[in-house]
C-alpha cells in the first residue's frame, strides 16, 4: 500500500491509499478518482515530500493500522464483487419486481427459484418482517445492468 497526495483543478488537496503506483496512475487516467470537496474527476498526483523515518513507534503503528484497514477494505470489496458476479450468473434478475416475486414464492403462488433484483430498504425490511429470507448486498448498484 502506498499513500499519495492528490489535487484537483480547484487546488483541493487530499490523500488516498493505493495498492501500488501503477494503480493510482490507472485510476487517475480513467477518471475514477473523485475530489471529496468538489467532485471533480480531473485529479492528478500532487508533489510530495518524502517521509523520513523520524516517526515514533506509535506513529508507525498508526500507519500500519491504516494500511491494514485499507487492505481489509479492498479484500471485502473484492469479495462482495465476486458475490455479485455469482448471483448475477446463477439467479434470475427480476429487477424492481423483487419484493413482489419474493412474496409470491414465499406464499406458494409461484415456483421457488433463485432470484435477485432491486428493493428499497423499506421493502427489504418489510420482507424480513414477513419472514421472507432475503439478503442485502452493500455497495453501489451495478452500472452495467
Amino acid at each position: 500500500m502506498i499513500l499519495y497526495d492528490l489535487i484537483c483543478p480547484d487546488e483541493h488537496r487530499f490523500e488516498s491509499w493505493f495498492r501500488n503506483s501503477g494503480a493510482v496512475d490507472k485510476l487517475v487516467k480513467a477518471g475514477q478518482i473523485q475530489c471529496p470537496v468538489c467532485g471533480s474527476t480531473k485529479v492528478q498526483k500532487a508533489p510530495m515530500a518524502p517521509r523520513l523515518a523520524k516517526s515514533s513507534p506509535s506513529e508507525m503503528a498508526e500507519v500500519d493500522r491504516k494500511g491494514e484497514v485499507m487492505a481489509a477494505m479492498q479484500q471485502a470489496e473484492q469479495a462482495i464483487s465476486k458475490l455479485r458476479e455469482v448471483i448475477h450468473k446463477n439467479f434470475e434478475d427480476v429487477g424492481a419486481k423483487f419484493p413482489e416475486e419474493a412474496r409470491k414464492m414465499h406464499y406458494g403462488e409461484t415456483k421457488k427459484r433463485g432470484i435477485h433484483g432491486e428493493a428499497t430498504m423499506e421493502d427489504a425490511k418489510s420482507l424480513i418482517d414477513e419472514g421472507i429470507d432475503v439478503g442485502v448486498l452493500p455497495g453501489p448498484k451495478r452500472t452495467d445492468a
